[in-house]
């Protein structure tokens, strides 16, 4: 067997992406908890904003690395649940989210929880619907991340979720294509008689 011999210190370690780590599309990303360890690899996504969705506070180390690169950390504390639980997920905090995910200004932004499965699971699945998907894809991206621990209550929480009322408050949003004969689509604003929604870091 041949053995590669890595020259830390010439390399600068190596590049390790947080548990659960994927790209959502074009400028979003998903994933569990960063460690100190993941933050070499996030440096290299030019982050603008993190979509932090527990109620914990931040830990300092994680604080300082968002302060170092100018990038927002936006907080909704939506509470871990298991599939036996009676609370629901908050609606009206997923559309705070979304409103932010969606918006390109934000662009590049991660998406993270815990584990990066059930809450960041359905605020993708959500976003998904607003995106058009087929409820059958979604529930399948769903249930991938989420492994055997998917929770039927997340999936009626996203089945259920009404994105109409986000079309409603943003007024206007535009599927715009990137490129001739892409399939892949971006949210935007209209820059023109477009109410936008006010958005605030927590």
């Amino acid at each position: 067997m041949c053995m590669v011999k890595v020259d830390v210190e010439e390399n600068d370690g190596v590049l390790v992406p947080p548990a659960n780590f994927s790209m959502v599309e074009d400028g979003i990303f998903r994933s569990g908890f960063p460690e100190p360890s993941n933050f070499g690899f996030l440096e290299t996504l030019n982050l603008r904003s993190i979509i932090y969705l527990c109620p914990e506070a931040y830990p300092q180390e994680n604080m300082d690395f968002v302060d170092d690169h100018n990038i927002k950390l936006f907080q909704f504390g939506i509470e871990g649940k298991t599939d036996s639980s009676s609370t629901s997920i908050p609606s009206y905090t997923v559309t705070e989210a979304l409103k932010v995910l969606i918006d390109v200004r934000n662009h590049p932004v991660l998406i993270h929880c815990k584990r990066g499965k059930h809450r960041t699971g359905c605020l993708v699945g959500c976003f998904r619907k607003l995106q058009t998907w087929c409820l059958s894809s979604v529930f399948e991206e769903y249930k991938r991340f989420a492994g055997v621990k998917w929770r039927a209550n997340d999936l009626r929480f996203i089945e259920t979720f009404e994105v109409m009322c986000l079309r409603q408050c943003l007024y206007s949003i535009i599927y715009q294509y990137q490129g001739y004969g892409s399939n892949k689509r971006r949210l935007l604003y209209g820059e023109e008689g477009v109410q936008k929604p006010k958005i605030k870091s927590i």
